[in-house]
């Protein structure tokens, strides 16, 4: 008897404990569910020694508008972060919640390096993204890179490769392609065509320079060398493009000659 009457005030018990901790719980969902807690400001901040140039809180509002439920307590730090790095110019994102009603966002923009294909740009680090090229500053002279899907970061090592041998001429790369066939075409900064042929390492992107990459190397090393002679001979005759494919020096056919250019070189 005595031990039924016991059973029956610990079970008694028990459900009290759990009536209270319903209520509790509900009590707090209720509470973590008031429009208090709602995000109301967003805190945007560069990664650190980086600077911000195209991304600003309304760009990350609207990048997150009905995309991402949830307030202070709710969010989902994750699915907000993917949605933020989703959004035009933003690379790397980190969130975190500040009490009490806002989200600070660490961002890592995107550092243009050329424009991309046709409607992309291409990164320093060698990653295509898309965003409103509109909002690049006026005066700011970016290539144009071309390549097939998947050949960007070779695209970059190339393009890096080739403007560092034609900087000594004064001569920028203006246009630089990899065709389907991986082979190269390069416009320069004064519309001289090059026509390098195909790449031994255009399989596989190597970072150090190397895997084959010697006879494309040396197609250019070649004609750069001989630069400066055949801009003599030339005497103020543009070169129109020249084709670099052959195994024992390369072919040029020049521009055609102005009125001008006639009259400067005449004896």
């Amino acid at each position: 008897m005595f031990a039924e009457a016991r059973l029956t005030n610990l079970i008694a018990n028990l459900l009290a404990l759990l009536a209270v901790l319903a209520i509790v719980v509900g009590a707090v969902v209720w509470t973590i569910r008031r429009p208090y807690f709602s995000i109301a400001r967003i805190e945007l901040a560069p990664m650190a020694g980086s600077t911000l140039q195209y991304v600003t809180p309304l760009s990350l509002q609207t990048a997150l508008a009905g995309q991402v439920r949830g307030n202070f307590f709710l969010m989902d730090l994750d699915a907000a972060r993917r949605r933020i790095e989703s959004a035009p110019w933003v690379r790397h994102a980190i969130v975190r919640r500040v009490w009490p009603a806002t989200l600070h966002v660490r961002v890592e923009e995107q550092q243009p390096l050329a424009f991309w294909n046709e409607n992309q740009m291409i990164n320093t680090w060698g990653e295509a993204f898309t965003a409103n090229q509109g909002e690049l500053p006026d005066g700011l002279d970016l290539p144009q890179l071309n390549g097939p899907a998947n050949s960007e970061r070779l695209v970059v090592q190339r393009y890096a490769e080739i403007a560092r041998w034609f900087a000594p001429l004064g001569l920028s790369v203006r246009e630089a392609t990899l065709t389907p066939r991986y082979a190269w075409e390069v416009t320069l900064s004064d519309n001289v065509h090059l026509t390098l042929g195909r790449d031994p390492a255009a399989d596989v992107a190597d970072p150090h320079g190397r895997s084959g990459a010697l006879p494309f190397a040396a197609r250019i090393e070649r004609f750069v060398q001989a630069w400066p002679e055949l801009t003599r001979r030339l005497s103020g005759r543009m070169i129109a493009s020249a084709d670099l494919r052959y195994p024992n020096g390369f072919a040029i056919t020049l521009a055609p000659e102005t009125s001008a250019s006639s009259q400067s070189t005449r004896p």
